[in-house]
């Protein structure tokens, strides 16, 4: 155990000690996987931030169902019970005449004339009831059940429905799936530059060394030995790739909220994208460094798999 422990010791001081000495190798491996990291961490970011921000939009559309004034309050009470055992309702509100008339006020509050006109007449709101849907993409359903006979002779008019939010929605969730193609598509691409990039790293590396790596196979050293160094050095280049790429992003969210004094960028809330970010630092964080070693690690396994066959015999 000991002994294994000092081998793994001197893997590790061997691994940091060849990336200095081939720092200038390093910078490109480095500077591609930065890019990598930087756009999966601003994915994740822009898909949290689009996702908060459909929650918040769905969160304020409803339905109106108005009810005729002879209804009963058995048959309304029904109809709510109803509504609320539909599969795709998240939330059932009623409102009575007076309820109506008092939300009504509340969102004309700065309207003097208006609330004038409406307290000289008799209360001419109908009671109402307000349905929240969980899946606006399921919506239809909630209709065809308010289309049917039965509840449209309880309805003075026809149920009222936001469809400028649902837009809204339909365009962010576009968007959203189309930046997370996007982002996928790229960070494929630039993983694929980047373990190139570490292939021939490793290549020139394993070169420079060849002498050195011919004399260890004459002494006995195994395969695991030789590689430990590399594998090493390429795991430092995608811890220190991970903490550029956070530093990277933390930079954009101060430049943004500072110099551009900026709270969105298009369909992007910069403010709640910026909450996010500093609210998951250390989640962010962590991830970026596992995905930093794993690129690094498996990369530079591949490559040394493949160079030290027959560069070394």
């Amino acid at each position: 155990m000991k002994s294994r422990l000092i081998t793994y010791r001197r893997i590790i001081h061997t691994g940091m000690v060849n990336f200095m000495r081939n720092l200038s190798l390093a910078i490109a491996a480095i500077a591609v996987m930065v890019v990598t990291l930087t756009i999966v961490l601003f994915s994740m970011i822009t898909n949290a931030t689009f996702t908060n921000t459909i929650a918040q939009i769905t969160n304020k559309i409803d339905i109106s169902v108005f009810i005729k004034d002879g209804t009963t309050p058995e048959q309304s009470k029904q109809l709510v019970e109803d509504l609320e055992n539909l599969p795709n309702v998240k939330q059932v509100t009623y409102l009575s005449k007076a309820d109506a008339l008092e939300a009504y006020k509340t969102q004309n509050a700065g309207n003097e004339q208006l609330l004038t006109a409406i307290n000289e007449t008799s209360n001419p709101l109908p009671a109402t009831i307000r349905v929240k849907p969980i899946d606006l993409n399921k919506i239809q359903d909630i209709k065809s059940f308010l289309g049917t006979p039965k509840v449209i002779v309880l309805q003075s008019d026809e149920a009222s429905y936001s469809g400028d939010r649902k837009e809204a929605i339909d365009k962010i969730t576009h968007a959203t799936n189309v930046l997370r193609q996007i982002g996928i598509v790229t960070v494929i691409v630039f993983t694929i530059i980047c373990a190139l990039i570490i292939f021939n790293t490793i290549q020139m590396a394993i070169f420079n060394r060849r002498d050195e790596i011919t004399t260890m196979r004459l002494l006995g050293a195994n395969t695991t030995y030789i590689r430990g160094p590399f594998v090493v050095e390429s795991i430092i280049y995608g811890i220190l790739a991970a903490v550029l790429s956070v530093l990277i992003v933390n930079a954009a969210f101060l430049a943004s909220s500072t110099a551009l004094e900026a709270s969105s960028l298009g369909l992007l809330d910069i403010n709640y994208a910026s909450t996010y970010f500093g609210a998951h630092f250390w989640q962010l964080l962590v991830i970026q460094l596992m995905l930093g070693i794993i690129i690094g690690a498996v990369s530079s396994i591949i490559a040394t798999h493949r160079y030290l066959k027959f560069k070394t015999k």
